[in-house]
């Protein structure tokens, strides 16, 4: 399933706007800030990095522990 949502954000049938709304699933919430941002098109691991980095989000980093203002400054980033 979490393979699934990568897929489905590298093709773009899936925005992160929309990843976020489905934090309440335990998986979702689980996956890791930086595979998910990896995942995004045109976003590969070294922007990744440097985007986390410049926003101030840990490399370690869940979705369900990112901050609203971590979340608002990441959909702004990345759209």
């Amino acid at each position: 399933m979490r393979s699934e949502i990568r897929v489905r954000l590298k093709e773009g049938s899936m925005t992160l706007e929309e990843l976020f709304a489905q934090l309440d699933d335990d998986m979702v919430g689980k996956m890791k800030a930086l595979v998910v941002i990896e995942s995004l098109p045109g976003v590969g691991k070294v922007k990744a990095r440097r985007l986390m980095a410049d926003i101030g989000i840990a490399e370690s980093r869940r979705l369900r522990g990112l901050g609203d203002q971590q979340r608002a400054k990441l959909l702004s980033a990345v759209s």
